[in-house]
């Protein structure tokens, strides 16, 4: 599936980094590299939903990043 969005860095529990997706879902980052965490970063994301997986962070699913590019 391919997502854009905006990469925010949200403050709970330590702390979690998330797109905010143009599809008005929140979806919790995994994968990726470090040039992904770049607070309020439009992004285009290419990956898959974990629907097996829960977190404490709660604050939707889990998107696992094959590829990205800063758009």
């Amino acid at each position: 599936m391919k997502l854009t969005g905006r990469v925010v860095y949200r403050d709970i529990e330590g702390g979690v980094w998330v797109l905010e997706g143009d599809d008005g879902r929140t979806y919790q980052l995994a994968g990726g590299d470090r040039k992904i965490k770049k607070d309020g970063q439009r992004i285009e994301i290419e990956g898959d939903v974990a629907r097996d997986v829960m977190t404490a962070f709660m604050v939707g699913p889990v998107l696992n990043v094959a590829s990205y590019r800063f758009i």
